[in-house]
């Protein structure tokens, strides 16, 4: 079989354009076949979302990836809110069969209390490492991780990875994960993560490295003509 990108895209119908441009920015530059899945949690069967927090929808089915993989292989979670600057297959060879996830470890004190839909913006350890997460869904360790399990965990056991010992935690660099205006805009981030608002929203459209997120949507708004 070709060798394939398996990239997750959390999607939102709030921001559904984010989704659309986030893909178009990945396919202008993959050097490899890249299969998309939407994560929209209507569309997983045998799942109930019973958490009452988060700001998006899908801030806890992207730890059902394993599970939507058949726990085999490999895979790419991404919060839609995002543009790739690079090809996404530089961060697929950074695999590591040791590890049962491989994050960007951002340790960071955000700037902002609220964020896009005045959605509130606390700090906690290991904040926005569930954002951008290369999955080893064939790992011994992540085959809890189905919707059971996923529905009666809460916010903090989850996107601190609990269920895992550290050494399984590997991690990415920083460019894959680069947190536009939380971080000095930075002309070599690999993919740039808009946490605080897509520039789709009226208040961010002119925020830090917005420019990328518009010329995306030049670029794929092109083919409709327009």
């Amino acid at each position: 079989m070709t060798e394939r990108v398996n990239l997750i895209v959390g999607f939102d119908q709030r921001e559904a354009i984010a989704y659309h441009v986030f893909c178009q920015s990945v396919i202008e530059k993959a050097s490899l076949p890249v299969q998309f899945l939407p994560l929209n949690p209507q569309s997983i069967a045998g799942y109930t979302e019973r958490h009452r927090d988060g700001s998006n929808v899908f801030i806890y089915t992207r730890f059902l990836t394993p599970y939507l993989m058949g726990f085999e292989g490999w895979a790419i979670f991404a919060d839609g809110d995002m543009i790739c600057n690079a090809d996404i297959a530089e961060l697929w060879r950074l695999r590591d069969p040791s590890k049962a996830v491989m994050v960007v470890k951002h340790d960071y004190k955000t700037k902002a209390a609220t964020k896009y839909l005045g959605n509130r913006n606390d700090n906690y350890p290991r904040k926005n490492w569930s954002s951008v997460i290369l999955w080893n869904c064939g790992h011994p360790a992540n085959r809890q991780l189905d919707p059971a399990f996923v529905e009666t965990k809460d916010g903090a056991f989850l996107h601190r990875f609990t269920w895992l010992s550290d050494d399984l935690i590997g991690e990415i660099p920083r460019e894959w994960n680069w947190l536009a205006i939380e971080y000095d805009d930075n002309p070599a981030a690999k993919l740039v993560h808009y946490t605080l608002g897509t520039p789709c929203f009226a208040d961010y459209r002119d925020s830090g490295m917005a420019e990328l997120w518009h010329d995306s949507l030049k670029r794929a708004e092109e083919g409709l003509g327009k």
